[in-house]
C-alpha cells in the first residue's frame, strides 16, 4: 500500500515568493523589458513547478521524498532512528518551515514538511516502531 502526503505550503513561504515574483513581473511589463520578464515568467513557473510536485511517499519499508526534478530520495524506513519537529530554514524539499527533521543511518537528515504531520509520523512508526519522535519543537 502506498500513501502519499502532499507538502504543506507555509505562507511565510508563499506570500514572499509571490509578491516578490509578481511585483518584478508587474514592474518589467510596465518599463517594457520583455527578455527579463520572461526570464522572471520562466523562474516562476519552474517555483510552481515545484510547489505542485513536492510531496512524501510511503510505500511499504520505503520513504520517498520528492520536489520536482531535483529533489528524488528514497530511505529504507528501517534506517530511520528520529524524527523531530523543527523550524529551520536550511534548503530542503520542504514548503513550509514547519518541518520534520527526519534523522536516518548514521549521520544523515532530511528535512521534511508533510501536510498531516501527526499521521505522516505515525505512518512511519508504524513501519518501524524504533523510531523515536519527538513533535514538539
Amino acid at each position: 500500500m502506498t500513501t502519499t502526503y502532499p507538502s504543506k505550503l507555509g505562507r511565510e513561504l508563499v506570500i514572499p515568493l509571490g509578491l516578490l515574483l509578481g511585483g518584478m513581473m508587474l514592474f518589467m511589463v510596465y518599463m517594457k523589458v520583455w527578455l527579463a520578464l520572461v526570464i522572471v515568467g520562466s523562474i516562476s513557473l519552474f517555483i510552481i513547478h515545484l510547489f505542485t510536485t513536492t510531496f512524501y511517499q510511503i510505500e511499504g519499508e520505503r520513504l520517498r521524498i520528492k520536489s520536482g526534478f531535483l529533489y528524488n530520495k528514497t530511505i529504507d524506513i528501517h534506517a530511520i532512528r528520529q524524527i523531530i519537529a523543527t523550524n529551520s530554514p536550511l534548503s530542503a524539499p520542504a514548503l513550509s518551515l514547519d518541518r520534520l527533521e527526519i534523522k536516518y543511518n548514521a549521520f544523515d537528515s532530511v528535512l521534511v514538511s508533510p501536510r498531516e504531520k501527526l499521521k505522516f509520523a505515525g505512518d512511519l512508526q508504524r513501519a518501524n516502531p524504533r523510531i523515536h519522535i519527538n513533535l514538539t519543537p
